[in-house]
């Protein structure tokens, strides 16, 4: 068989984890589809693929196999298109996983007019809270604020993504409106998890590092639930500005030490460590990169 059609199928089975969904994509059946992997399987003497009724995953080698041949694939599609003098457009599923915080109307309006100017491109967002891994869950990109990412893949710079402490106006008018940093020790705060699970909040100030002591009333790894939560007047939150600019705006919710207390984080777009890059993760990454609404 075409050992080139081999790593094609191959590839399109790991992105989909589905042999059916690779066979509709590729216009074969299924059996053929399965025949191209285990030519393939054979051919290199390794199990690539872990298969059950209902499942279909990477082995650690198929993993690795996998981001070098997506990466041949991409390369020879792109001499193919500079040879013919062909643009390669942009086209197929661009498989994303983002914060659960950008469930956001920004970040939907900019995927909305994104699509609207690639029409031959299907958006696959997944919005989660977990790290996951690019290469055997196969996903092209995705979207952390982190200030470490991981150093066996590429980070782009986006944009700047601060994190405000906010509360509610009732909340603020029931309370008062903090003033210094121990106007906070013992503040209820709507506690991340995966940063301030245990409510101590250190920043900078003239009198150097300062440890400001929240009381945690509600912990969580979901932004959006501490978004309502504050709203609904439950205590003071750190929370992305893109998240809380409506609220901000329209008076739901007020800044806290504005200028004082804050995160300065940053919006990194993270793609496996490869030479070329698809049109389409490409075309998707300078839109993003150059749109006036995240900066």
């Amino acid at each position: 068989m075409d050992t080139l059609m081999n790593i094609r199928v191959f590839c399109a089975v790991s992105e989909l984890k589905s042999f059916t969904a690779a066979a509709e994509r590729l216009g074969m059946s299924p059996a053929m589809a399965s025949k191209h992997v285990m030519h393939l399987e054979a051919r290199l003497a390794v199990r690539l693929l872990n298969r059950t009724s209902r499942h279909v995953s990477l082995t650690e080698t198929g993993a690795l196999y996998f981001e070098q041949a997506r990466q041949m694939l991409d390369g020879l599609d792109e001499l193919e298109a500079g040879i013919s003098r062909t643009a390669v457009a942009p086209r197929g599923r661009l498989r994303l996983t983002a914060p659960v915080w950008m469930a956001n109307p920004l970040f939907a309006g900019l995927l909305a007019d994104y699509r609207a100017s690639h029409p031959d491109v299907m958006l696959d967002v997944e919005l989660s809270g977990r790290l996951v891994n690019l290469v055997e869950e196969g996903f092209d990109l995705a979207l952390r604020v982190t200030a470490s990412p991981d150093p066996g893949l590429i980070a782009r710079t986006i944009a700047d993504a601060p994190f405000f402490l906010v509360a509610s106006r009732r909340f603020l008018d029931g309370r008062g409106r903090p003033s210094s940093f121990d106007d906070l020790q013992g503040a209820p705060l709507l506690a991340y998890s995966l940063v301030h699970a245990d409510g101590v909040v250190r920043q900078d100030s003239e009198q150097g590092r300062r440890a400001i002591r929240f009381t945690p009333v509600l912990q969580s790894s979901n932004e959006t639930l501490m978004h309502h939560a504050c709203l609904e007047g439950m205590g003071f939150a750190f929370l992305p500005k893109w998240l809380v600019a409506d609220d901000l705006a329209a008076g739901r919710l007020e800044r806290v030490l504005p200028d004082r207390l804050f995160f300065a984080g940053r919006l990194l777009a993270v793609y496996p460590t490869r030479k070329y890059l698809t049109a389409k993760v490409r075309s998707f990454l300078d839109f993003i990169a150059r749109d006036p609404r995240l900066k």
